[in-house]
């Protein structure tokens, strides 16, 4: 099972970018769906978090500017970034929680990341 992200890039200051992120293998079921990200020197942190139900929960340094959402049928999992900032450079990464078959073992799976950079 892996995640595959898309849509980084570069933009400028209030501009918008929206990126996604595919599960693909053997899946019985993918609970949790998150996106985090990491700028230069400092630590991961939480970005949004979107349950198997569509419930979400933000960073606050994000909420009213970015929106998660996900499309069960897809396994897939987007982040709509708007009014972006130059602190929102960062690597982002998604994360999924994943019922994997043939066994039905749980699985924390990360993605490999995807560059945003924010700048005039």
């Amino acid at each position: 099972v892996q995640l595959v992200e898309s849509g980084g890039g570069l933009v400028q200051p209030g501009g918008s970018l929206r990126l996604s992120c595919a599960a693909f293998g053997r899946i019985f079921s993918i609970i949790g769906m998150c996106w985090y990200r990491q700028a230069r020197g400092k630590e991961r942190e939480l970005v949004a978090t979107i349950s198997k139900g569509g419930s979400t929960n933000y960073a606050d340094n994000v909420k009213g500017r970015f929106t998660i959402s996900r499309d069960n049928a897809k396994n897939t999992v987007y982040l709509q970034m708007n009014s972006l900032k130059p602190e929102d450079t960062a690597v982002y990464y998604c994360n999924a929680g994943i019922t994997v078959l043939p066994d039905f073992w749980y699985l924390e799976v990360w993605g490999q990341g995807t560059q945003v950079t924010v700048s005039s």
